[in-house]
């Protein structure tokens, strides 16, 4: 049977960025990819990425995070989802900062000074080309040869690669509306330079305090709002000398502050998030193996 059947979930969003929660710490079985990508189906509760909670494996932390792209692929980090994740577990525990595992390491959780907003502590970005991870040595990632379309016209070049927690590429347009982001996003995403995949995302700096983007989400498609890619941005545009080390990232759901700290170089991502409801999934959507034993 799979974990999921009849099991209660909770749908938020973070800018739009449509997410599930499940907490899985009273009956810790896995979720496969099937799983995943039944509950992403229409009749299901669809979503960008599904983060499922498990019992904490360190000390001194709140939950383990398994986070899931909507096609079933797992995903290293996913700040829009840390903070609704964050936000639940505020109000369960009357905390106002709590520490979480993830595939991208331990990332802290806060209550932003200002009411309804949450600060996720992103961690420090990873420029090496193995540790992006990208498949050929590239001594400087702030600009890799990468292009697509013409050869003395290319339609996107020479993006900025930078993980945080996983791949990004950062290209630089005038215009972040000006591109099929579906079809070169699904292009890019898959292309050989990144063994993993990557985030694709499409950048347009208006001032050294304002970045403006839009992003093909690996394993998720176009969304609405991706918070590693808008700390990807920003720690990508001052690795360049566009910006300042703060930042407002403006992306089709609205606005993240985005700070790459300098005592540190920990990225803390700062926005909103929103309930929408709660539920329970439907044996049926995971099909025969739902009623297998």
């Amino acid at each position: 049977m799979s974990a999921l059947a009849n099991h209660p979930f909770v749908k938020m969003n973070g800018l739009g960025n449509e997410i599930v929660i499940v907490d899985m710490r009273a009956d810790p079985r896995p979720i496969t990819a099937d799983d995943a990508r039944a509950v992403a189906a229409p009749q299901g509760a669809p979503y960008d990425q599904m983060m499922a909670l498990y019992p904490p494996e360190t000390p001194g932390t709140a939950a383990r995070i398994r986070i899931f792209n909507n096609d079933g692929s797992p995903a290293g980090a996913c700040g829009n989802g840390m903070r609704c994740v964050a936000a639940l577990m505020f109000e369960e525990t009357g905390k106002n900062e709590l520490v979480f595992e993830t595939d991208a390491g331990l990332l802290d959780c806060r209550k932003a000074a200002t009411p309804g907003l949450f600060t996720v502590d992103m961690g420090e970005p990873c420029f090496a080309w193995n540790e992006i991870p990208l498949a050929e040595p590239f001594p400087d990632t702030r600009a890799i040869e990468l292009q697509i379309g013409p050869i003395d016209k290319p339609i996107l070049h020479s993006p900025s690669a930078v993980s945080m927690g996983n791949p990004h590429a950062v290209f630089w347009v005038e215009d972040v509306n000006a591109y099929d982001l579906a079809k070169v996003g699904s292009l890019l995403e898959h292309h050989p330079i990144f063994p993993e995949r990557a985030n694709i995302t499409l950048a347009h700096v208006r001032s050294p305090e304002h970045i403006v983007i839009r992003t093909w989400e690996r394993g998720a498609g176009l969304t609405r709002a991706c918070g590693s890619a808008a700390c990807a941005a920003a720690v990508a545009a001052a690795r360049l000398k566009r910006t300042g080390r703060k930042v407002r990232v403006t992306l089709p759901g609205g606005d993240l502050q985005i700070e790459w700290r300098e005592s540190d170089n920990h990225v803390l991502m700062t926005g909103p998030v929103a309930f929408e409801f709660s539920g329970r999934f439907d044996p049926a959507l995971f099909g025969a193996a739902a009623g297998a034993a």
